[in-house]
């Protein structure tokens, strides 16, 4: 994490950088992310009770929550604890027109730049920044926006480009600091000027675009590690799990993972997802159970029972993973389940 985060610091050295610790620093656990993120300028998250969980913990630093406030009482927590918010509505804008504060909160400002999940149209914006401006409880104002296509190579529907031209014209006049960079802009945008950054996926060791992490100088955070429980040896024409969908065309020796869809991975792996077992490459085989999964060991000779077996990790990429599962990086970490046991190293 802390070196990730050094890389993340490298492409943009001048910015305010705020670290992305969102749905439990993305599966990581928020006190990890707290203590891998501690040279971060900030925390950044979704969820205000974790907010103040992360000043329990002893984060003094600045927290912004991303989509802000989702009630007038978030604001009063938010104000309580020191946290900066994201304002996106007229409805926020509202809630905090409502709330009395002994001191001065620090807002970000969304444009609807093209994505068109949060934040004010690009000719509502300057309305929505003077009624900010004019609230004595207001203190800071950032303006900030969400880019939907900067891992693409290919010209998509979308352009960055266009994004960009939507929020200068949408903010032409507003005298603030702006936030825009993305992980996938950090990596690939090396032009943009953005005074606030907000990397997220790239301090987890998982890349945003198709470009490999390792080749980006990401290192793996997370390693998904059980071991094999059984071996079974079977024949032409046995089939393996649920559904019977995997049958062998040879005599096979088949390993059974204590590892299923109730602690994390992916049900809908398919036959061929890369397995390691004692670091020897293999394959997921059949359909993955809720608490088991069966990989192909005829290539690997020494396999027994305990054998290390490898989900994702240093020498197995979760992007790769991902890829194969027919998914991403970022919901392998997310769905991490409460069960699975986490050390650190």
């Amino acid at each position: 994490m802390q070196h990730n985060l050094h890389v993340a610091r490298q492409q943009a050295p001048a910015a305010h950088l705020w670290a992305v610790v969102k749905a439990n620093a993305y599966g990581h656990g928020l006190e990890r992310g707290m203590r891998g993120f501690a040279a971060a300028d900030g925390l950044a998250l979704v969820e205000p009770d974790a907010a103040v969980r992360l000043r329990e913990l002893g984060w003094t630093k600045p927290i912004l929550l991303l989509e802000g406030c989702f009630d007038a009482i978030d604001f009063k927590l938010a104000a309580l604890h020191g946290v900066e918010v994201a304002i996106h509505s007229s409805q926020q804008i509202g809630w905090l027109e409502q709330t009395r504060f002994e001191a001065p909160i620090n807002v970000h400002l969304k444009m609807n730049s093209g994505m068109n999940r949060l934040g004010f149209m690009p000719v509502d914006f300057a309305a929505a920044y003077q009624r900010l401006r004019s609230h004595r409880s207001v203190g800071s104002i950032s303006l900030m926006t969400h880019f939907a296509n900067a891992d693409q190579s290919d010209p998509p529907a979308l352009p960055m480009a266009e994004q960009l031209r939507r929020f200068h014209i949408g903010s032409l006049g507003i005298d603030a600091p702006v936030s825009l960079a993305n992980s996938a802009a950090l990596l690939q945008h090396h032009d943009l000027v953005s005074n606030q950054v907000r990397p997220g996926i790239m301090l987890y060791g998982a890349t945003p675009s198709a470009k490999p992490a390792a080749r980006l100088g990401l290192r793996s955070a997370m390693t998904l590690q059980s071991e094999l429980i059984g071996i079974q040896h079977i024949l032409p024409g046995e089939a393996v799990g649920y559904g019977s969908r995997f049958v062998a065309d040879a005599p096979m020796t088949i390993g059974v993972v204590a590892c299923g869809y109730a602690d994390g991975y992916p049900r809908h792996a398919p036959t061929g997802t890369p397995v390691l077992v004692d670091g020897v490459r293999t394959r997921l085989i059949g359909n993955v159970s809720m608490d088991m999964l069966t990989v192909d060991l005829t290539p690997i000779a020494t396999a027994h029972h305990g054998s290390c077996v490898t989900l994702w990790g240093d020498a197995l990429p979760i992007d790769e993973v991902a890829q194969a599962a027919g998914t991403i990086g970022y919901e392998l970490m997310c769905a991490i389940a409460p069960r699975v046991r986490m050390t650190e190293r």
